[in-house]
């Protein structure tokens, strides 16, 4: 079973304050609950997320590189992880809006072992609203 969920956040701020927060890896990570810790690679487009999955088949930290594997400056990023429990794919896509900006975000989990779909499935909906919350965090701290 794949879980698939698309949500789109609209923002007062410019598209291009979106972009600095959804293009970096680390801040895209830092806003997932259940990555415990990540590393970025100097190169920016390469990250390793450490998770805390509360999963009975895992018992162990699970690590998910991940890669950026489209990038169209200001507008648009497609990231892919991989790990020995799943496959995850997200996208970002941000719309300019009458002096504000839309993000439409699209993620995909495969799972490969029993429980991980499931998990996704019932917090996907979860760990988006942390995105959010994170995005509008970072514009009133910086406004």
């Amino acid at each position: 079973m794949t879980v698939r969920v698309k949500r789109t956040f609209v923002f007062d701020a410019p598209g291009e304050r979106v972009w600095e927060f959804i293009a970096d890896p680390a801040k895209r990570a830092g806003a997932i609950s259940v990555v415990d810790r990540f590393d970025v690679a100097d190169d920016g487009r390469h990250a390793t997320w450490y998770l805390e999955l509360p999963i009975p088949l895992v018992r162990s930290t699970v690590t998910v590189e991940t890669e950026d594997i489209e990038v169209d400056e200001p507008t648009h990023v497609k990231f892919v992880g991989k790990s020995r429990v799943m496959r995850v794919t997200g996208e970002h896509t941000i719309e300019e809006r009458d002096g504000g900006s839309r993000l439409v975000n699209e993620f995909t989990v495969d799972g490969r072992l029993p429980g991980v779909e499931a998990f996704f499935e019932r917090n996907l909906d979860r760990e988006l609203d942390n995105l959010e919350s994170a995005l509008r965090r970072e514009f009133e701290a910086t406004a």
